[in-house]
């Protein structure tokens, strides 16, 4: 947990540093999901969390590992679990770059959920920053029904798999913006893969594959990248409110976008690029400090 008083400055600077890992983390994924079933690189991602963690808790000297709200770290590891699984399905069905987009509904989720669960106040400069987001994922999208029969379209399942992951990516944001004023970040993070380990064991054991020595170095990447992308989170959390710090993630679409054409071959439509553009003015909007209270 972060000593000293709130600073929004420090969170956005928090979370721009955890959309970037979090953008390594579904290249590495994507990549080792050539070869390896989904779960299984959930499962080498929780282990290596699981061991950082316990290192980092160690050295810290903290004496209570196990936290105060232990039902709402809980629910929050859970939430984590599920989510990530549908996250790394959708990436590794789906082009990296679009996976990602759909992934970035879940801000709209956390503010709705922020504002109803922890009572958070949503600004007209949140709600713009959304509207904006919400565009440029209908444009990337294009379901058939706004753009036609004939326009470019994603697999159905690998959709519907995001758009959960999104939902549940919400609730564990939510979660751990109520849990970061009162417990240690190390500890929120603990809960994630003592849940996701032996979950994700249980589902991927029966389609294993075991990993060459690049696919171990690919998994190894996922886990370390993920890491700190769950250490800026859970800090940029504690200094700004969940709906507005989930929409400053959405800059990991960039970054998933330029690692598609750089490493993947993948080449974005022009409309991919103007709803990530929409998307980024979006995160901009909300990220920028205003001189007066929004």
């Amino acid at each position: 947990m972060i000593e000293g008083s709130t600073n929004p400055s420090h969170g956005v600077r928090f979370l721009v540093l955890a959309a970037f890992s979090f953008s390594l983390m579904t290249l590495f994924a994507r990549l080792a999901g050539e070869r390896i079933p989904s779960l299984e690189i959930v499962f080498a991602r929780s282990m290596v969390t699981l061991a950082i963690t316990l290192a980092l808790l160690r050295r810290s000297r903290l004496d209570n590992w196990w936290g105060h709200n232990r039902w709402l770290l809980f629910s929050r590891g859970a939430f984590g679990f599920a989510a990530l699984a549908c996250v790394y399905y959708s990436v590794t069905h789906m082009p990296l770059a679009e996976a990602t987009v759909i992934q970035f509904l879940s801000p709209i989720f956390t503010a709705l959920i922020a504002w109803v669960y922890l009572g958070e106040q949503a600004s007209a400069r949140l709600w713009a920053s959304i509207g904006l987001g919400l565009t440029g994922l209908t444009l990337i999208a294009r379901p058939p029904v706004l753009f036609g029969a004939s326009s470019s379209q994603l697999p159905a399942v690998a959709v519907a798999v995001g758009l959960a992951g999104a939902f549940l990516t919400a609730w564990a944001h939510v979660m751990v913006r109520r849990l970061a004023n009162d417990e240690h970040e190390l500890v929120i993070i603990l809960y994630f893969p003592l849940i996701a380990v032996p979950g994700s064991l249980v589902f991927a054991a029966s389609g294993w594959v075991w990993p060459s020595a690049w696919d171990g170095l690919l998994l190894l990447a996922v886990g370390l990248a993920a890491q700190g992308g769950q250490i800026y989170l859970t800090r940029g959390m504690k200094h700004v409110p969940a709906g507005r710090g989930s929409v400053i993630l959405y800059l990991q679409i960039l970054f998933a976008t330029l690692w598609g054409v750089v490493f993947l071959g993948e080449q974005p439509g022009p409309w991919t690029i103007v709803g990530s553009l929409l998307v980024l003015s979006g995160s901009l909007i909300v990220a920028r400090r205003p001189r007066l209270p929004a």
